[in-house]
C-alpha cells in the first residue's frame, strides 16, 4: 500500500493522502498524539478517530453529503492513544472550492455568483440544522460538478463536525469568518459580501448589515489579540489575515457586486 500511496498532507502530526487498498482508492489520515500523557487525554475526551465516527453520523442524520467512512480506528499502548487512523472514499472527481471557482481560468461572474449562492445556502442549511463544524475552511468542502451544470458539495473533515441543540450567532460567524479566511485570497469584498447576504437569504437592511459585519469584526479582532498572545508566549504562529483589510461595516450597506 506504502507504494501506491499518494500524499496530499503532511505535517508533524498529520499524514494524509489517497492510497489504493484492494483495487479501491481510499483516503487515508494517520494523526499521531505526540506523546503517552496527551494520548491518554485524548482517549478521555474522544480520539480523531472516534470524532470522525461521531461526525460522519451527526451529517448523515442531517442529510448532508458527505465523504463516506470506511474505517476509523485507535492505536494505543498502555491505555494511550498513539495514533487515529481514518478512512474515507477518495471522492473521485470531485475539487476543492478554488479549482471549481478558476475551472477554464478567470471565473465568469455568473458562475462565481452561482457557486457563492449554492455554498451559502448549503452552510445555512448546516447551522440551521444544528450542526457546525470546528475548522470550517475551503479544503473541507469539496465538489462535485454534475453533468446538469449543477454542484454538489460534500463535507470531508468528518472529526471536526459537532452537533448542537441550537448555533449561536457567534457560532455561525466563527465558521463564516474562518471560511473567510481561506477564501479571502482571491475573492475581493463585494463578492465575500454577497455570500454573506446569500447565508443570511438577502440582504438586510443597511443598520442590521453593518451590526452583523461590525461583530465580524470584533470577533476577528478577538481572534487576532489571541494569536499575538500565543506568539509572545512561544505557542504558535500568527497567520497571516489577507482578507481583513477589505472588510468593513462602514462598507456593509453597499450593493454587493
Amino acid at each position: 500500500m506504502a507504494a501506491a500511496f499518494e500524499p496530499v498532507k503532511r505535517t508533524a502530526r498529520t499524514v494524509a493522502g489517497v492510497a489504493n487498498v484492494d483495487g479501491q482508492r481510499v483516503f487515508v489520515k494517520r494523526v499521531n498524539e505526540g506523546s503517552w500523557l496527551k494520548g491518554l487525554l485524548t482517549r478521555i475526551r474522544g480520539s480523531r478517530a472516534r470524532r470522525a465516527i461521531r461526525g460522519a453520523s451527526i451529517l448523515a442524520a442531517g442529510g448532508f453529503r458527505r465523504a463516506e467512512l470506511l474505517a476509523a480506528v485507535e492505536a494505543r499502548s498502555f491505555g494511550s492513544v498513539q495514533d487515529s487512523f481514518i478512512l474515507c472514499e477518495a471522492l473521485d472527481g470531485a475539487r476543492v472550492l478554488d479549482a471549481v471557482y478558476f475551472a477554464g481560468g478567470k471565473p465568469a461572474f455568473r458562475h462565481r455568483r452561482r457557486l457563492a449562492a449554492l455554498i451559502a445556502r448549503e452552510i445555512r442549511r448546516l447551522h440551521d440544522t444544528g450542526i457546525y463544524s470546528r475548522d470550517l475552511q475551503e479544503t473541507n468542502l469539496m465538489l462535485r460538478e454534475t453533468g446538469d451544470g449543477g454542484v454538489t458539495v460534500y463535507f470531508v473533515d468528518l472529526e471536526d463536525i459537532r452537533g448542537a441543540r441550537r448555533i449561536s450567532e457567534k457560532r455561525r460567524l466563527l465558521n463564516l469568518i474562518h471560511l473567510d479566511r481561506t477564501i479571502g485570497r482571491y475573492a475581493p469584498r463585494p463578492q465575500r459580501l454577497y455570500f454573506l447576504y446569500a447565508y443570511l437569504g438577502g440582504r438586510p437592511e443597511r443598520a442590521e448589515a453593518r451590526r452583523i459585519v461590525a461583530r465580524a469584526l470584533s470577533i476577528r479582532a478577538a481572534q487576532a489579540r489571541r494569536a499575538r498572545g500565543r506568539r509572545r508566549s512561544g505557542d504558535a504562529p500568527v497567520q497571516p489575515d489577507p482578507a481583513g483589510e477589505h472588510l468593513s461595516a462602514a462598507g456593509a450597506g453597499d450593493r454587493a457586486q
